[in-house]
């Protein structure tokens, strides 16, 4: 796998880790790696990421803290991570699963939830010595073979249901406390500016996973309780395990076939900027739950049977009343709260038509904007600004700013950025027909 260095990448991007999927079903490599020197943890409690900050007794109390993404150590959580195995568990706990048994591929049903993130490779994605999932076979030690893969093995514990004392002694007893730091469960909003970009992409998988695993706890095929495979990426029916009592009960759909429901989803949504024919302005929106005098950029949710541009097109409509035309791509950003994948975009429309907040009531005010204002809003040089943008750890703040400073050219991409009455006079091939994606 490798990653193109001029790509654009958002904050909550940029998947540092190697996530192994193709080993997410061997046991052998899960359990070895999990107990490894070389393994680190990230602690998540109801929400909120485990973070490092300096202990100092003589701080005032309103110095702004400085945190750091939490990356512990295997033996300072050991005690908290329930009985092994780990993965592949049997019906009781601390009992193995057999062998050869589909349903119990790597499953967890015994203590807190677990989370395979992936390997942070010490010079970046293919350099770890990654093996095969054949390695990890009984023909082979797990252990000695999971030796040989250089990097950082990194997994996500969800502690929301321990008893709080008994995660703040272990906390109390970690090599950490002892260097002079201190522990705090920080909520995932707050922890955006003090996350570096690795750990920013870090938390969004582990937060997105945890998240999953806790809000899916029945099937929805039969309405069985389902638990944990893969690595917690995977959420099997009860009904399937071996020695599930079914009698009576119609077979769950999940015992056969791929069923999307079984596996962790990202929401679309899609993020649109609107900039005028000129050049010069840009289309925001105020939601009336947002903060006072917070705009941004229109927003909104893909629908069944909708490309990313029909969203584009349906949400500028319904939200302010605006007609666009060329549309184009910026970049998109996975948004960890729970789990969604924005989608950035421009699009081109006429100033002097008149807006409309009165079809689905969604906005409270939507007004154009000149490129002196935006900017003026991003320096922030004024204590009391009419108004307030998001900022570039948001793909709004990042697709407004871009346009402000001109590191993008909306409107230059040839069939795209011709007005809606004109494009079904573009062709797409040597029969003339209009451009058309099916479906």
């Amino acid at each position: 796998m490798s990653v193109d260095p001029n790509a654009h990448v958002n904050f909550f991007a940029g998947a540092p880790l190697n996530r192994l999927a193709w080993l997410r079903t061997s046991q052998s490599f899960l359990n070895a790696t999990a107990l490894s020197p070389a393994a680190r943890w990230v602690l998540l409690n109801d929400g909120k990421i485990l973070m490092t900050s300096k202990a100092s007794a003589d701080q005032p109390s309103d110095t702004p803290q400085e945190f750091v993404l939490a990356r512990l150590p295997t033996e300072t959580v050991k005690s908290l991570l329930g009985p092994e195995p780990l993965f592949a568990q049997g019906e009781t706990a601390g009992s193995a699963a057999p062998d050869g048994v589909a349903s119990l591929e790597s499953a967890r049903l015994h203590g807190p939830p677990i989370v395979f993130l992936g390997l942070l490779e010490p010079n970046g994605l293919d350099s770890g010595n990654v093996l095969p999932s054949s390695e990890f076979s009984a023909k082979n030690d797990a252990l000695a073979v999971a030796s040989r893969i250089k990097g950082q093995p990194f997994f996500a514990l969800d502690v929301t249901k321990i008893p709080s004392i008994e995660v703040d002694q272990v906390l109390k007893k970690s090599p950490e406390v002892k260097d002079g730091l201190r522990f705090e469960f920080v909520n995932g909003r707050a922890a955006m500016g003090h996350l570096t970009q690795v750990d920013s992409a870090i938390f969004a998988e582990a937060n997105s996973l945890v998240d999953w695993n806790s809000r899916i706890r029945y099937c929805a095929g039969c309405g069985s309780p389902v638990y944990s495979q893969w690595a917690g990426w995977k959420r099997s029916c009860s009904s399937l395990l071996p020695w599930a009592d079914n009698s009576g009960k119609e077979p769950c759909p999940t015992a056969t076939g791929l069923h999307n429901i079984v596996f962790p989803r990202s929401d679309p949504v899609v993020v649109s900027v609107v900039v005028s024919k000129d050049g010069d302005k840009v289309l925001l929106g105020r939601n009336q739950r947002w903060p006072s005098k917070f705009y941004s950029a229109l927003a909104g949710f893909v629908e069944p049977g909708e490309s990313l541009e029909d969203t584009f097109t349906r949400e500028l409509w319904e939200e302010a009343g605006v007609k666009t035309w060329g549309i184009q791509f910026h970049s998109s950003q996975p948004w960890p709260f729970p789990a969604n994948i924005m989608s950035g975009f421009y699009a081109l429309a006429d100033p002097e038509e008149p807006l409309r907040l009165d079809l689905d009531n969604e906005l409270e005010d939507a007004k154009w904007f000149t490129r002196e204002e935006v900017i003026s809003a991003l320096k922030g040089d004024n204590p009391d600004p009419p108004f307030k943008l998001p900022p570039r750890n948001a793909l709004a703040g990042v697709l407004i700013s871009d346009w402000a400073y001109g590191r993008v050219l909306v409107g230059s991409h040839g069939r795209n950025a011709l007005p809606s009455e004109s494009r079904a006079e573009v062709s797409a091939g040597s029969d003339g027909k209009p451009f058309r994606n099916f479906f």
